[in-house]
């Protein structure tokens, strides 16, 4: 017997799209572990990037943002300014979960394929269920990038940085990170602290980290460069504000922005631990790597085209992440491969529906569609808010010709 909907994931996105359909009242059932790509793939010790006010999960009715959660447990707390670490983040996502998708079934979905006119997925557990519809949000974890010098390295030697969560494994290590954004510059601050012997490698000119922004800030400054869940100006201002917009945009604009706004920058609170700490090889590529004497052996070139080795006991390439459909494990290929995709995203409707009808995606495999906004945990808001609505309007639909089916003994397609 099909269900009318599956969730998979649960995530900031999961989860409030979860909250929303339950004060609905519509029927789902949601699959997979809470925050749990924030409990293992991310480092102990982190602290996130976003702004306090923008770190939050969303339930319809905004009752339980971080700001309470901190204040329920006496945990230190600002709108901004103040950043929120990762341990605090995912209790307070676990907590969010209890209150608002107690319904979770933690299991893992291993498969989802055509059924009929609807899903059949499959669990870990042995599990079958039928849905009639399937929400995708699983978030980052499938879509690790590693540079095509790195892959090839064995993988005891060679990993990404979503790979770790406990580095007190490098102690004593010597270890190359590559990248210059946030994940890398986190990690290398960590790493040092834990008793690596740390360096960084990155092919930018420079280390752009952010600048801290005081508040209150002068009106004048206020209207020249709004704030945005998403950081300062307008720019990143529209791209919380009108990700509706932005999906009617050309496909050339959309791809540009999300490639090259709101880069991965470091956050300002890690410069001083990284600065004078951790030696960084800016403006420098990574030519070659090889392994010999169970050492990874980095030829380097700089701008300059001078060369050097650097090596290390192991490399961690914090170099991103790349949505691709075909990296979606758990969907069977005849879904991979029939979803319209451009540059290997998923081509998605308003209502987040993929160009196979009943199948969605959300999170930072919408990005394409609806902007950066959706790159961040600030973006589940819009999509629990949109994805609901839609939900809700269809299931009215349904419900419509279902009764009149009913009352003219007349069906419809």
């Amino acid at each position: 017997m099909f269900i009318d909907l599956a969730i998979i994931g649960a995530g900031p996105y999961g989860l409030s799209i979860a909250a929303h359909l339950r004060k609905a009242g519509l029927s789902f059932r949601i699959f997979g572990c809470p925050m749990q790509s924030w409990r293992e793939r991310m480092p102990k010790g982190m602290h996130l990037k976003s702004e306090g006010f923008a770190s939050c999960l969303y339930d319809p009715d905004g009752a339980f943002p971080l700001s309470r959660f901190c204040r329920e447990r006496n945990l230190p707390y600002a709108e901004v300014g103040l950043p929120t670490p990762l341990e605090t983040f995912v209790a307070y996502g676990l907590e969010f979960q209890k209150r608002y998708v107690p319904m979770l079934e933690e299991a893992d979905v291993i498969m989802v394929r055509r059924a009929g006119e609807g899903f059949e997925l499959e669990t870990a557990t042995s599990q079958s269920i039928l849905a009639r519809r399937v929400i995708v949000a699983t978030g980052l974890s499938h879509f690790a990038r590693l540079p095509e010098d790195l892959a090839g390295l064995p993988r005891g030697l060679a990993t990404h940085s979503s790979d770790h969560h406990d580095l007190t494994r490098f102690e004593g290590m010597r270890v190359a990170m590559i990248g210059a954004g946030a994940s890398a510059l986190d990690l290398a601050a960590l790493l040092h602290e834990a008793g690596a012997h740390v360096e960084v490698v990155a092919r930018a000119s420079r280390i752009a980290f952010h600048t801290l922004m005081a508040e209150p800030r002068p009106l004048w400054e206020r209207i020249r460069n709004p704030r945005s869940g998403l950081g300062i100006g307008w720019r990143s201002r529209l791209a919380t504000d009108a990700p509706l917009l932005f999906h009617f945009m050309p496909q050339e604009f959309r791809m540009r922005v999300v490639r090259t706004h709101l880069g991965p920058a470091p956050g300002w609170f890690i410069r001083s631990r990284v600065e004078g700490r951790v030696p960084m090889h800016v403006g420098t590529e990574v030519e070659s790597a090889s392994v010999n004497g169970g050492k990874v052996h980095l030829q380097l070139r700089n701008k300059e085209r001078c060369g050097t080795e650097l090596v290390a006991d192991h490399v961690i390439a914090a170099t991103g992440y790349s949505v691709s459909v075909s990296k979606l494990p758990f969907l069977h290929d005849s879904l991979r491969y029939g979803i319209q995709c451009v540059e290997n995203a998923p081509v998605l409707s308003t209502n987040f529906q993929t160009s196979l009808p009943g199948l969605y995606m959300v999170g930072v495999a919408s990005a394409n569609s609806f902007g950066p906004l959706v790159r961040f945990a600030y973006g589940a808001g819009f999509t629990a808010r949109r994805i609901t609505a839609h939900l809700v309007s269809t299931a009215r639909a349904s419900g419509f010709a279902r009764t009149r089916a009913a009352r003219t003994g007349v069906t419809s397609d």
